[in-house]
């Protein structure tokens, strides 16, 4: 049977009505707004000048730089340099919403139509789509990488709570959340790695009956770690370069007060009001977020079936007709024959789709794991697990504990998806819910989400300031460790010449970034001072010899000395070997992707 389109037109229609606020009155400059459209502005001027693998960002620093493209993961900033480079950045940030959003519920639909027919899996991938908390991301965070992210983290539940788990398809979500979003990337391998544990413990644990897996404990937890392994090599272009080179910046300024876990649990008060308010806000979302999940996930333990005596008599007599189907022929066709034709909404909700329903009869219930995540992250949300938040690898660098509900929101709709199962809705009466949902989700979460935007912070001015010699704000945990922010000059020029290494800029030249190619006729020995950060990766050359020492300043611009006469200096970012390393884990691991994939066609062709 030919596979239903709708949900290919609602949940994009869905993100269109999320947006549609957007288009009329502009965009929403929320917190990390401006951070992410510098972004976004770099790396497309480094895809136009060849660079398709930036590293460092000129502009932040007052011009003097951050290697902020080795920290930050590029999945996000790519697409949005693409964006950019096609659409007037006014435009750029609200398509790039809507293709998110538009994702994210495509990702859910995918995931809940293994578990659900139909109409319950289009209605739980809509309210996916235009949740509160995925609202609340969008608009008031505008924190862009994890709202893509969102869209990955349905694809792993997936692979994960199938019966047949095969390392594609855990490789791949991996690996997509890891270039996306670091914060996101972590809890979702500690939600995979609960999971696993919980079917591996009690392979069988359900709360309905159903088939038997298809895999043993060990099979699974060995493809489960098989599939990790692989998507973090996959994913090594960024992870291995992160993880090596953060030793050379501040780090750690990610996590200050009113950044770190201890005060961000649900509703807890640190005296900074804006800061107190945007956790009331995330904390009264999780609260809602966690309600209605309970609530899906009762509905759906109360309704299972021991199981249907339809299903149990279509099963008796399927069995019977493969094994002996010469006997059940004629009696199959005279039953055909004399049956009364039933419409679909007439049909049994078990039976909604024949391929849907043979997708869904395939994969035990996922109810099991869903209360026990959502249970897990309830706990994660409070104090009483702090001691696990501060001694878990990479936990604390989550910051908010409510980043949580990201993945909490996927289990909400999935168990909606199982509490819905009974519906059989005609195409229209999805339609006209489907965007029902969209609409009253969608007006009151821009009202109390939507951040109004600065005349200086608006696309059109970040946009000038980019193309202007100003440069902008430093971001904090990527400065190199070799530097102050707070001694540095915000309108320092490109270059000067001293003979002290520590001497200030002049004050009547004109800011603007370091050269990376200068010729000089220095009339006795001094210091060339450079508009530009000292990091490891730099690579400098005077008169063609390689040039490792220089003089460290508070504010960390490179310092060289220079001897009189002519001198030629040559600056280039040099590929480091932790980043080759990366690179070529990362070709390793997607040839043996490609490998796994040919030798099993069936597990990138067939239906999920």
């Amino acid at each position: 049977m030919q596979r239903d389109r709708l949900p290919y037109l609602l949940i994009p229609l869905a993100a269109f009505i999320a947006i549609l606020p957007l288009i009329l009155n502009g965009c929403s400059c929320g917190h990390d707004f401006d951070f992410h459209l510098l972004s976004w502005m770099e790396a497309a001027r480094q895809f136009t000048h060849g660079n398709l693998h930036p590293h460092w960002a000129y502009t932040p620093a007052y011009n003097a730089g951050e290697p902020r493209f080795v920290f930050y993961p590029p999945l996000s900033w790519t697409i949005g340099a693409i964006l950019s480079l096609i659409f007037p950045l006014t435009a750029t940030p609200i398509i790039y919403t809507w293709l998110a959003l538009t994702t994210c519920g495509l990702s859910l639909h995918y995931l809940a139509r293994d578990f659900a027919p139909p109409t319950a899996a289009l209605l739980a991938a809509i309210l996916y789509t235009v949740n509160p908390y995925m609202l609340f991301t969008a608009y008031e965070r505008t924190a862009y990488a994890e709202l893509l992210a969102a869209a990955f983290i349905p694809l792993l539940l997936h692979a994960i709570l199938r019966n047949k788990v095969t390392i594609p398809r855990i490789a791949i979500p991996i690996a997509l959340l890891w270039l996306t979003n670091a914060p996101a990337a972590v809890m979702s391998c500690y939600a995979l790695t609960l999971v696993t544990l919980i079917r591996i413990i009690a392979p069988g644990s359900s709360f309905s009956e159903q088939p038997r897996t298809t895999q043993s404990p060990l099979q699974r937890a060995t493809i489960t770690i098989a599939g990790t392994l692989l998507g973090l090599g996959l994913a090594a272009v960024y992870i291995l370069p992160a993880a090596y080179e953060r030793r050379y910046v501040q780090i750690a300024m990610a996590i200050i007060p009113n950044m770190r876990i201890q005060d961000n649990f649900l509703f807890h008060r640190t005296g900074d009001i804006p800061h107190d308010q945007v956790l009331h806000t995330a904390s009264l979302i999780a609260i809602v977020i966690l309600v209605l999940t309970v609530l899906a996930i009762a509905i759906s333990y109360l309704r299972r079936p021991a199981k249907h005596p339809a299903i149990s008599t279509a099963q008796t007599k399927l069995s019977g007709t493969r094994e002996h189907p010469e006997n059940n022929q004629h009696e199959s066709v005279k039953e055909a024959s004399s049956r009364p034709k039933r419409s679909e909404v007439e049909r049994h909700p078990h039976f909604p789709d024949t391929a849907v329903a043979s997708n869904h009869s395939h994969n035990s219930s996922p109810l099991a794991s869903v209360a026990t995540l959502t249970v897990a992250i309830t706990l994660l949300l409070t104090p009483v697990t702090a001691f696990i938040w501060n001694h878990a690898p990479e936990l604390s660098f989550l910051q908010f504990p409510w980043r949580l509900v990201a993945i909490l929101a996927a289990v909400l709709a999935l168990a909606i998806a199982l509490a819905l199962t009974p519906l059989n809705w005609k195409p229209t009466t999805k339609a006209a819910v489907a965007v029902t949902i969209a609409v009253a989700l969608t007006y009151p979460s821009y009202s109390a989400f939507h951040q109004s935007c600065d005349e200086e912070d608006t696309p059109h001015a970040r946009e000038a300031l980019f193309h202007s010699n100003q440069g902008t704000d430093p971001t904090d945990e990527y400065t190199p460790t070799t530097a102050d922010n707070d001694s540095l000059a915000h309108n320092d020029p490109a270059f000067w010449l001293s003979t002290n290494p520590d001497a200030k800029a002049p004050t009547t030249a004109q800011p603007g970034a370091a050269p990376t190619h200068l010729n000089l006729n220095a009339a006795a020995p001094e210091d060339l001072i450079l508009n530009l950060r000292d990091y490891p990766s730099w690579h400098i050359t005077l008169n063609g010899l390689p040039f490792t020492t220089h003089e460290q300043r508070d504010d960390g611009l490179l310092a060289i000395p220079v001897p009189a006469g002519p001198s030629t200096i040559d600056i280039t970012y040099a590929h480091t070997l932790d980043q080759t390393i990366g690179d070529a884990i990362s070709v390793l691991s997607l040839v043996l992707l490609l490998f796994t994939l040919c030798r099993n066609p069936r597990q990138s062709t067939a239906t999920p």
